[in-house]
């Protein structure tokens, strides 16, 4: 996707019934039909390509086992329980680069959630891409292998998913579950920035027909924190 991609926001969301965005918890904000057709398309496009070797779509094995989804990193690599430049887990090729387009994105979904607080400093430089075929799932967890505490932008391509947000306490309730779709995004900072959460199931089949896409794709960006040496 080139770098002169303009802001995937849509003007008018699709549907009878456009959903409205809705606070979920303090700090973490739904904004359904975020996305507009054309711009799932190209990030559709962009993740076939990231998938493919080197450095591309792996499965992932933790202490408790493999997870379900298959995933693939850019900018800096994810594996349990911390980020490198190469693939340590997987094929040991270097990261794909983190496209600054998706950074942008990421920025544009931050503002429209959050208005409040200032956008961060520091430029988005990790994406984790994690492709859910017909029965994976995410268990409860949180995102606190970064060292920034800018908000974590994710967004939604395919089968709808029933996501679950929970607390900064622990894995347990209370949570709330929040049905992501096609083109939606999701946005949590401040005081719901390390709060747990995960996708205990998805829809197979209730993505857009006219997408082209088995499965669900989720693509969540962040800001590393980190530097090289």
């Amino acid at each position: 996707m080139s770098e002169r991609a303009q802001s995937p926001a849509s003007a008018g969301a699709p549907g009878l019934f456009p959903r409205a965005a809705r606070e979920v918890a303090p700090g973490a904000v739904h904004l359904p039909d975020w996305l507009t057709a054309s711009a799932q398309r190209e990030l559709l496009a962009a993740c076939r390509a990231w998938a493919r070797p080197p450095a591309g779509l792996r499965e992932v094995r933790t202490r408790t086992g493999r997870m379900s989804v298959r995933q693939l990193s850019l900018g800096w690599h994810w594996y349990p329980y911390g980020y490198a430049r190469t693939a340590v887990d997987g094929d040991g090729a270097p990261v794909k680069p983190f496209p600054g387009w998706l950074g942008e994105w990421a920025r544009a979904a931050v503002a429209a959630a959050l208005p409040g607080p200032p956008l961060p400093a520091e430029p988005y430089d990790v994406a984790l891409v994690n492709h859910y075929a017909a029965g994976a799932r995410m268990g409860m967890h949180r995102d606190s292998d970064e060292r920034s505490p800018a908000p974590v932008v994710s967004f939604s391509l395919g089968d709808a998913c029933v996501f679950r947000f929970g607390n900064v306490g622990g894995r347990g309730r209370p949570w709330t579950d929040v049905t992501l779709g096609s083109g939606d995004a999701f946005v949590f900072g401040g005081p719901a920035r390390l709060a747990y959460h995960g996708v205990p199931r998805t829809v197979p089949g209730s993505g857009p027909p006219e997408l082209g896409l088995t499965g669900r794709l989720n693509v969540t960006v962040r800001v590393s924190g980190l530097a090289d040496g």
